[in-house]
């Protein structure tokens, strides 16, 4: 793509987005432009932010750290690399552990995840799959260690990145500094790449 699908609204003097700017500021460190796109109709916005802060709430064992590793592999399984990106970057900002975030292709392997970890992960990879790919063995495996309120906290994550991923594959948003930056740290071995989410500045 040559340039984003719809360009995101400068966010300067407009008084309804301090508010999202404040609350992306704690997950990211900036407001997303995928969010100022949304902007542009306001009640999709407000829709997205009220869902992400009911998906991204922290009811116990299935922590913010998680929730994010969660939307990592989902969104890489989905191929969208600006949600690669934002979910690794928040997954850090969370606490993930630095083995965690520089191992998560080997989740299946690696000590630093548990069987609980790896059964959630293993969930968010079959239920991204096109065509879906949960079944009886996945769903089994994540019962020995989830309970039914935690299954919907993750599903709910995985189901937000699976709008995300639409949304910003197709409209080709553009990713900010941080966010290349987290991209450039911590996924670049697997062969993350900014792809069509960079865009000439002339």
């Amino acid at each position: 793509m040559k340039t984003p699908l719809v360009k995101p609204i400068e966010p300067e003097g407009k008084p309804e987005i301090k508010e999202l700017i404040k609350f992306f500021n704690e997950t990211l460190g900036f407001c997303p432009n995928s969010v100022l796109t949304m902007q542009i109709r306001p009640e999709i916005a407000e829709a997205f932010i009220n869902l992400n802060k009911a998906v991204m709430a922290n009811h116990g064992r299935v922590t913010s750290a998680l929730k994010r590793l969660i939307g990592y592999i989902a969104s890489y399984t989905a191929g969208c690399r600006y949600c690669q990106a934002h979910t690794i970057r928040a997954a850090e900002r969370y606490g993930a552990a630095s083995e965690q975030l520089e191992n998560i292709w080997d989740y299946k392997i690696h000590p630093s995840f548990n069987d609980a970890e790896r059964a959630a992960l293993d969930f968010a990879f079959a239920a991204s799959n096109i065509p879906n790919a949960v079944s009886d063995g996945v769903a089994e495996n994540l019962r020995k260690y989830w309970d039914d309120g935690e299954i919907v906290e993750m599903l709910g994550v995985i189901s937000l990145f699976g709008y995300l991923n639409r949304w910003n594959d197709s409209m080709g948003t553009e990713m900010e500094d941080g966010a290349v930056e987290s991209g450039n740290k911590f996924l670049l071995k697997k062969g993350w790449s900014i792809g069509k989410h960079q865009y000439s500045k002339e």
